[in-house]
């Protein structure tokens, strides 16, 4: 189960590094960065297997800098971390392959951040119910 979790977390943030570069190339004046292949932007094709490679120690690297070992109560770091893992893999998906989306509204606020937060929010709470393990000190009995 751990390593599923793992898995699942790699690749979502493999899919935001790669969202992120395509977007970002995508609104240059460069004619390669908008090439498409059955709708799928080639330099995504390209980027991601790159981002599949460092995912992992992206991750460690964010476990570094937030002190997630030293913790007591890792739950709400943890909870922060795979909350914003989920926000950005679906921003990142709507800003690359669903630009028409970016366009609604409400009041003032692009609505596919409203509707991705509210998601990310539900994911996180569903994901955290299947794969959170909290270690439990207890006494051990001889």
């Amino acid at each position: 189960m751990s390593r599923l979790n793992r898995w699942i977390q790699n690749s979502l943030l493999a899919v935001v590094m790669a969202c992120s570069v395509t977007a970002l190339f995508y609104s240059t004046p460069y004619a390669w960065s908008k090439l498409e292949i059955l709708h799928i932007p080639v330099l995504f094709i390209i980027v991601f297997p790159f981002s599949i490679i460092i995912a992992e120690d992206v991750r460690t690297s964010f476990k570094k800098v937030f002190r997630y070992e030293q913790r007591r109560n890792k739950r709400s770091i943890w909870q922060v971390g795979v909350g914003m893992i989920f926000y950005f893999a679906q921003v990142g998906i709507v800003e690359v392959f669903f630009r028409s989306w970016m366009e609604a509204e409400l009041g003032g606020m692009p609505l596919y951040l409203v509707i991705s937060f509210l998601n990310a929010f539900l994911l996180t709470v569903i994901y955290e119910e299947i794969f959170y393990t909290e270690e439990i000190n207890q006494p051990r009995t001889k």
